[in-house]
C-alpha cells in the first residue's frame, strides 16, 4: 500500500479566502478531501457540546472528567504529572471526537485578584511555561492538538476585550512572553490563540511584531495562529499580521470582506496562501488521529484524584494536627465540603463524570460515626449565618479535631469579572474565628482558584490550600487530611497578607483605555524579596509529614563561558519517617549592574521522592538564559558577567544551601535612565512608580487613558462604558434584558461569567454574541447610532458588503 499523499483538488480563491475563518462556533471549514477540526474548551476538561453549533451552551454539556483547574496542577510542580494528565486529556478528546483542545493557558499571575487565575499556572514563567510544555507533549502525543493561550499579556478580566495592556520591553520579553516562548520551543503546539487585548498600541490579533516576528521567526512556531473568540478587530490586518485562523465563523461571512481587501491591496495573495496552507496542515495532522473509543470513567476518574492530591499544598500544621490521627472524632463543618467548589466559573466549566465531596470521602475513610457536619455558613449571601454558625459549634463539641472547609464562592471568581478584594465571605471568616475560640485544633481547607486572605492564620492549628481539585477534589483532600498521601504540593504564587503587598495593586486592573503594567519586573515573589515584603506564605512553600535535608551542593565548573551550561548537583535525604516528596528550587541571585534585577529569580527546579531516611543526588542545569537579561539598547538577551549566587532551597524565602559562579559576560549593558534607576532599583512599599519614571522605563510617551466620551464611541467601546448617552443606556438594558438569572441561579457559574462578560464586551463582539445574526454592517452602524452620528449610522447600513465595517481600532 503506498504511502503517497492522495492527490486533492486545488482551492479555488474563495474556497482559501473561507479557510480563514470558521465553519461555525466550534469548527473549522473542511479542507478537501481532510474535513473540519473540531475544537472545543479546555483546559482541565473536555467541554464538548451538544446541539447548535453557532454560541456557548451550558446547558448541553457532554459529561467529561473534570481534572484539577492549572493552579492546583502548577502547586505539584510535578513535569511527569502534567505529561500524564496531558495524555488522559488527549485520550478523552479523540472519544468525543475533538481534535484540538483550547489551552493551556500561560498568562502570568501579575494580581491575585484576576478571575481567571484558576485557569493559570504561576506567578513565575519558568515554572508557568515548563509545566505548560510537560501538558502539550502529553497531549498531543495522543495525536490531539493544544491552544497555547492567551498571547499576550492577558491577566486581567476587567476591559480585557478591549484594553491596551501598556509593558516596557524587558518585563514583556523576561516575563509575560516567556512561558509562551518556553512552551512554544519545548513542545510545538498545534495553534497558538490571540488574545482578545492589545499591546503597546496594537491587539493581538494583528500584531505583526507578536504573531510574525517573535513567535515564528525568533522562536520558531510552525503551526497556526488562530483567534480567541470573537477577538478580531480588522480581519485583513489581522492576515497580514500573521493571524491564520477568525473563530467563530459564520456562514463564511468575511470572504466578501477579505476579497474586498485583496482587491484593494489591503492584504496579498502570499498572505492568503501561507495562511491557507498552514490550515491545511492543521487540518492533515488532526485527519491523522481517527476517533477511539470512550475512555474509562473510572481510570480517568482515578488520575484526577492523583493529581488534586498532589496539588493540595499544606500552609501550617501546629502542633501536627495532621494528619488526623487514627479513630479521632472529627468535626467536619462549611457547606463546602457536602457542596464543593471544584472548578472555575465561565468557558472552562465542565460536566463531570462524577463528583466526590469532602465530607463523603472522610465519612468513608473515618467512618460514618466518626464524622460530624454542620454547614456552619450559607454558601451564597449572609442569611441565617448567625443560626448556622451556632449549629457549627455545637458540632465540634466531643470533637478531637475540628475540619472547617472554606472558600471562594463561584459569584467572587470567575472568567469576566475581576475580584474587589483578597476576602473570603465575612460569614467563613467569623465562623472561623468562632470555632478557633473554642476549640484548639482547628484545620482550615481553603477551596480556591487563587489567593486569600488569611488573617486568623495564627487561630488555628493547620492550614490547607486545596485549590480547585476538580471532580474528585474532595477523595483527594481526604487523601491529604487523613495522611493516605503525604502532601508535597508547593505554592505557584505567593499569598500576601494584604492587597497593598501587590506590586501592581494600586493601578491594578487600570482603565478605562490602557492596562499599565507600571511594577514591570516586579510581580509576585520578585517584588516581594527585592523589596523585603513579609507575606502569609511565600512562593514555593509547602509542608508535607516529613522532612528534608540539604547537602552541600557542588557545581562542575567554577567558572561558565559563554554558550557553557552549569550542572549544580547536591544531595537530599528524608530525614523523617514517611515516604514523601521534596521540590528543591533553585534561585540566582545575579549581581549589581547597569540594569536593575529582581532580588532573585527561579531558574531551575527538581521534584524528588523519597524513603525514609533515603538519599538521593539532585541534578539541575542552567543555560545561558539563567544569567541573561533582555537589552532594549541592543535588541536581546545579553548576560551581564561577574559572580552569580546559587540558592538552593525549599522556597523563595526557605533557602538552604548556596554556591558561587563566575559567569562571563558578552559586552557592556547601557546603564538604565536615571529615573528609572532612581525608582526601581530599590522598589518602595506600598510600590509606586511615578509617570516620569514608567515613561523613561516603557521608553516612549504613554497611550492615552483618559475616560471614553460619547462623540469617541466606536466599535472598540466596551458596553459598560456606553452609558454616557441615553441612547448607550438604552442599548445596555437591552442586552442584559432577559440575562439576570434570579434567585440560586445567578449564583451559577455561568451566569456570573456571562455577567461580567456583557458588561465588559466590545460592540464588535455583538456578533459573536449574536451567533452570527448582528452582522458587521448592522453593528458598525450601532456604534455610530450610540455616538449619536445618525448620518454615520444611515452610511454604515449603506456601506456595500464587501468594505470593511470598522469605525475603530488601533494603529496601524
Amino acid at each position: 500500500m503506498s504511502d503517497a499523499p492522495t492527490a486533492r483538488p486545488p482551492l479555488s480563491p474563495d474556497d482559501r479566502l473561507a479557510l480563514l475563518e470558521g465553519q461555525d462556533f466550534w469548527h473549522t471549514r473542511p479542507v478537501a478531501g481532510l474535513g473540519a477540526v473540531s475544537m472545543t474548551d479546555g483546559p482541565h476538561g473536555v467541554r464538548r457540546q451538544e446541539g447548535r453549533q453557532t454560541g456557548f451552551n451550558f446547558s448541553a454539556l457532554v459529561p467529561a472528567t473534570c481534572f484539577p483547574t492549572a493552579s492546583a496542577l502548577a502547586a505539584s510542580w510535578d513535569t511527569e504529572l502534567l505529561r500524564e494528565v496531558g495524555a488522559a486529556l488527549g485520550r478523552e478528546a479523540r472519544g468525543q471526537g475533538v481534535q484540538v483542545l483550547l489551552g493551556p493557558g500561560v498568562n502570568l499571575k501579575r494580581s491575585p485578584l484576576c478571575g481567571r487565575n484558576f485557569e493559570y499556572f504561576s506567578e513565575d514563567p519558568l515554572l508557568a511555561g515548563t509545566l505548560a510544555a510537560a501538558y502539550i507533549t502529553g497531549l498531543q502525543g495522543e495525536g490531539v492538538g493544544a491552544s497555547l493561550k492567551h498571547f499576550a499579556a492577558n491577566n486581567q478580566e476587567y476591559r480585557r476585550l478591549s484594553s491596551d495592556s501598556v509593558v516596557d520591553e524587558r518585563a514583556l520579553r523576561e516575563l509575560y512572553l516567556r512561558p509562551f516562548e518556553i512552551a512554544v520551543k519545548d513542545a510545538q503546539p498545534w495553534t497558538v490563540m490571540a488574545a482578545y487585548n492589545g499591546v503597546n498600541g496594537r491587539y493581538c490579533s494583528e500584531h505583526p511584531r507578536l504573531l510574525t516576528r517573535i513567535l515564528r521567526e525568533e522562536w520558531g512556531f510552525g503551526g497556526a495562529v488562530i483567534s480567541d473568540w470573537g477577538a478580531v478587530n480588522d480581519r485583513a490586518r489581522g492576515l497580514r499580521a500573521g493571524l491564520d485562523l477568525e473563530m467563530p465563523g459564520y456562514d463564511g461571512a468575511r470572504v466578501p470582506e477579505l476579497r474586498a481587501a485583496l482587491a484593494a491591496g489591503r492584504i496579498t495573495g502570499a498572505d492568503v496562501e501561507r495562511s491557507a496552507t498552514r490550515l491545511t496542515e492543521l487540518a492533515r495532522r488532526a485527519a491523522q488521529t481517527p476517533r477511539t473509543p470512550p475512555v474509562d470513567p473510572d481510570a480517568q476518574h482515578a488520575l484526577a484524584r492523583r493529581a488534586a492530591a498532589a496539588g493540595v499544598v499544606l500552609l501550617q500544621n501546629v502542633g501536627d494536627v495532621l494528619p488526623l490521627p487514627p479513630g479521632a472524632k472529627v468535626a467536619v463543618l462549611g457547606t463546602f465540603a457536602e457542596k464543593p467548589r471544584y472548578q472555575g466559573a465561565g468557558s472552562s466549566v465542565i460536566q463531570p463524570t462524577r463528583l466526590d465531596t469532602p465530607l463523603g470521602e472522610l465519612r468513608a475513610l473515618l467512618g460514618e460515626a466518626s464524622v460530624a457536619y454542620a454547614p456552619g455558613y450559607p454558601r451564597q449571601g449572609e442569611e441565617d449565618a448567625a443560626r448556622l454558625r451556632a449549629e457549627a459549634l455545637a458540632a465540634t463539641q466531643g470533637a478531637d479535631v475540628v475540619v472547617i472547609v472554606a472558600g471562594l464562592p463561584e459569584n467572587m471568581e470567575a472568567e469576566g469579572v475581576d475580584r474587589d478584594h483578597l476576602d473570603l465571605p465575612e460569614t467563613q471568616d467569623a465562623l472561623i474565628r468562632a470555632v478557633a475560640a473554642a476549640h484548639p485544633r482547628v484545620v482550615v481547607a481553603v477551596q480556591s482558584g487563587a489567593p486569600v486572605r488569611l488573617p486568623w492564620r495564627g487561630e488555628v492549628a493547620g492550614l490547607v490550600q486545596a485549590y480547585l481539585g476538580g471532580q474528585a477534589g474532595g477523595g483527594a483532600l481526604a487523601d491529604v487530611l487523613t495522611g493516605r498521601v503525604n502532601p508535597g504540593g508547593k505554592l505557584a504564587e505567593s499569598f500576601p497578607d494584604t492587597l497593598e503587598d501587590v506590586a501592581c495593586s494600586a493601578f491594578y486592573p487600570g482603565g478605562p483605555r490602557t492596562a499599565e503594567y507600571r511594577e514591570s519586573l516586579y510581580v509576585g515573589y520578585r517584588y516581594h524579596d527585592t523589596a523585603g515584603v513579609a507575606v502569609a506564605f511565600p512562593f514555593g512553600h509547602g509542608l508535607s509529614y516529613t522532612t528534608f535535608g540539604y547537602g552541600t551542593p557542588r557545581l562542575d565548573r567554577e567558572r561558565v563561558g559563554r554558550g557553557e551550561r552549569l550542572t549544580v548537583t547536591l544531595p537530599v535525604t528524608n530525614t523523617g519517617t514517611r515516604a514523601g516528596a521534596e521540590v528543591v528550587q533553585l534561585y540566582v541571585h545575579a549581581p549589581q549592574g547597569p540594569l536593575f534585577r529582581p532580588e532573585q529569580e527561579l531558574r531551575a527546579f527538581a521534584r524528588v521522592v523519597l524513603e525514609p531516611g533515603e538519599t538521593r543526588e539532585v541534578s539541575l542545569t542552567l543555560d545561558e538564559r539563567a544569567w541573561a537579561v533582555y537589552d532594549v539598547a541592543r535588541p536581546g538577551w545579553h548576560v551581564p558577567g561577574g559572580p552569580y549566587e546559587l540558592r538552593l532551597g525549599s522556597s523563595s524565602r526557605d533557602l538552604r544551601a548556596r554556591a558561587t559562579v563566575e559567569v562571563e559576560g558578552d559586552g557592556d549593558l547601557r546603564p538604565e535612565p536615571a529615573a528609572v534607576s532612581a525608582a526601581y532599583r530599590r522598589p518602595p512599599h506600598p510600590f509606586h512608580a511615578p509617570d516620569a519614571a514608567f515613561r523613561a522605563l516603557y521608553g516612549a510617551p504613554l497611550p492615552d487613558n483618559s475616560p471614553y466620551t460619547p462623540a469617541e464611541y466606536d466599535l472598540n467601546t466596551p458596553l459598560g462604558a456606553l452609558r454616557g448617552t441615553a441612547q448607550g443606556r438604552v442599548l445596555n438594558a437591552l442586552v442584559t434584558l432577559g440575562t439576570e438569572p434570579r434567585g440560586e441561579k445567578r449564583y451559577s457559574a455561568d451566569a456570573v461569567s456571562a455577567a461580567g462578560a456583557i458588561r465588559e464586551m466590545p460592540l464588535r463582539q455583538l456578533y459573536l454574541g449574536t451567533g452570527g445574526k448582528l452582522r458587521p454592517r448592522a453593528i458598525a452602524a450601532l456604534a455610530e447610532a450610540m455616538a449619536g452620528r445618525w448620518g454615520g449610522a444611515l452610511r454604515a447600513l449603506a456601506t456595500p458588503a464587501t468594505e470593511p465595517p470598522l469605525t475603530g481600532g488601533r494603529k496601524d
